[in-house]
């Protein structure tokens, strides 16, 4: 059972994830063979000010 765990920077759209939840679940079935059903996909919205780059916040970039 895959499990795959997606982490961005800032707020998604509803759509935008459906998008990103059915691309992977594809990929997954079409590369590894592994049915869709069985695929998790978690999505982690971080707060911009709670991530950085180069020694700086992403909110200061």
């Amino acid at each position: 059972m895959p499990y795959v765990n997606v982490k961005v920077a800032g707020k998604l759209t509803k759509e935008q994830k459906e998008k990103i939840v059915e691309g992977i679940t594809k990929l997954l079935e079409e590369v590894a063979n592994k049915p869709p059903q069985s695929t998790y996909v978690v999505i982690d919205e971080v707060d911009r000010e709670n991530w950085g780059k180069g020694g700086k916040l992403l909110t200061d970039l």
